[in-house]
C-alpha cells in the first residue's frame, strides 16, 4: 500500500515544503500538513504499517531518519537531532521505538 492512497499528492507536497531545509522538521506541522492528524485511527495505523519497513511492529530510530523518504523519494533524510527529537516525542515508553498505538498518539497530539 502507498502513502497515497489515503494522503493526496497536495498534501505530502504542502508537508515536504513545511521541512526542506535540515533540523525544521516539526513532526506535529508535518502531520497537520499532510492532514494526517485528520485521518481514521485505522488510516493512522495503515500509514504506521509503510512506514514499519522492517516489519517488526515498531518504528526504530533508522526508519525515522528516513521517514519523510516514505512520502517521497526525493525527500530529504532528518537530522539526527530531528530524528531524536522526533523518537523522544513519540517513545512514551520509553524502550526507544515507537509502536502503533504511539504513532496514534503522536498523530492527534
Amino acid at each position: 500500500m502507498a502513502l497515497s492512497s489515503i494522503l493526496t499528492e497536495a498534501e505530502i507536497a504542502a508537508g515536504l515544503q513545511s521541512c526542506q531545509a535540515a533540523d525544521s522538521f516539526d513532526y506535529k506541522t508535518f502531520f497537520v500538513k499532510v492532514g494526517l492528524n485528520s485521518k481514521s485511527k485505522d488510516e493512522v495505523a495503515k500509514v504506521f504499517g509503510i512506514l514499519d519497513q522492517d516489519r517488526s511492529g515498531f518504528i526504530e530510530e533508522e526508519e525515522l531518519k528516513l521517514f519523510l523518504k516514505n512520502f517521497s523519494a526525493s525527500a530529504r533524510a532528518l537530522t539526527d537531532a530531528e530524528t531524536k527529537a522526533f523518537l523522544a516525542a513519540g517513545d512514551s515508553d520509553g524502550d526507544g521505538k515507537i509502536g502503533v498505538d504511539e504513532f496514534q498518539a503522536l498523530v492527534k497530539s
